[in-house]
């Protein structure tokens, strides 16, 4: 069994903060914790929201108050839990195994239940990670071949924006994973636009994506359209589901219908390259917004309201040129 290291560094983006500037007096009472970030005094309020969503195992085993996850619980390179680990040394922390050791015998579930990544599992190894095979089994083969779930989708005239996952204007989505994993796939405009694919072109597993460059193509009849990659990386895990059902990237654009989980040492450059929540949003509006001319061009005016679109917008208007909705939307073609 393969041992983990601490020397295999990555970088990663967070959240689970609000991060306001304090500017002085001047302003009133400000509630949250003082802190010095990049030269300026912030305050830090901890969301509620986080802590329900990406609690630290510190938090989680009772070890600490309140500790939001901004790793991706990936634990092996995380600063927190080195410098944690130091006060355990020294006798100045319990440790969030000991933690967890104290409690009743069914409150004693897996570290990867702890962090939502799996359902209820008991640990049977005394939280001795390093010497479980189920461990090691989950992060190299259970973890990347798991679909995700967004937390909430927006809707935008029909379409769905979910929350915290990066969008590339080639309406390619990227998510970061726990461990600093970036999963792939098409947005829920593409899919409704294009309608449903024969067929998807997926390089292989070992392949080197490059960020906005051509990386993989759909068919449906003699059609075929390139889609530009939202990020750089190696290709770790090709989803082969959808290779066999194209359908279910239709269904499930956001689930089991992901594409790819790449690998790349740059998480948090790739993630800065992209556009998230708010920025997604307005991006969004003004891409339906050509689709709408687009439509109007072929089929007349649309409802003062625009309406909706349904699943299959291709399917149901053969005028609309598929060319042109691939050079506008995934800016190929």
């Amino acid at each position: 069994m393969a041992v983990k290291q601490r020397d295999s560094k990555r970088s990663h983006t967070g959240y689970g903060s609000t991060y306001t500037k304090a500017n002085g007096a001047a302003q009133g009472p400000r509630s949250g914790i003082g802190t010095v970030l990049g030269g300026q005094v912030w305050m830090i309020k901890p969301d509620k929201q986080a802590q329900a969503e990406t609690p630290c195992l510190w938090m989680q085993a009772g070890a600490v108050k309140f500790k939001s996850c901004n790793n991706y619980y990936d634990c092996i390179d995380c600063k927190y839990d080195g410098a944690m680990q130091q006060k355990v040394a020294k006798g100045k922390q319990i440790s969030w195994q000991d933690a967890m050791r104290r409690k009743p015998a069914l409150e004693r579930v897996c570290r990867h239940s702890l962090t939502g990544r799996m359902p209820r599992r008991s640990c049977p190894y005394d939280y001795m990670c390093d010497s479980c095979e189920f461990d090691q089994y989950f992060e190299d083969t259970l973890s990347p071949k798991t679909k995700t779930l967004p937390r909430e989708v927006m809707q935008v005239k029909g379409f769905e924006v979910p929350k915290d996952y990066h969008f590339h204007n080639g309406h390619a989505w990227a998510r970061i994973e726990s461990g600093g994993y970036l999963r792939l796939g098409l947005d829920d405009f593409t899919h409704k636009v294009f309608g449903k694919v024969d067929a998807f072109d997926l390089p292989l597993m070992g392949k080197e994506l490059d960020h906005n460059q051509v990386g993989w193509g759909l068919r449906r009849d003699d059609h075929l359209a390139d889609v530009r990659s939202p990020v750089g990386g190696v290709i770790v895990e090709v989803n082969q589901r959808v290779v066999e059902d194209p359908g279910m990237a239709h269904r499930e654009p956001y689930g089991d219908g992901w594409l790819f989980l790449v690998r790349t040492p740059e998480v948090k450059t790739a993630a800065k390259q992209l556009m998230s929540n708010e920025g997604c949003l307005e991006w969004m509006h003004a891409e339906v917004g050509a689709l709408e001319g687009m439509v109007e061009a072929v089929a007349g005016p649309l409802a003062a309201d625009g309406g909706s679109f349904g699943p299959d917008l291709f399917g149901s208007l053969p005028d609309l040129n598929w060319r042109d909705l691939a050079r506008t939307f995934l800016k190929t073609g």
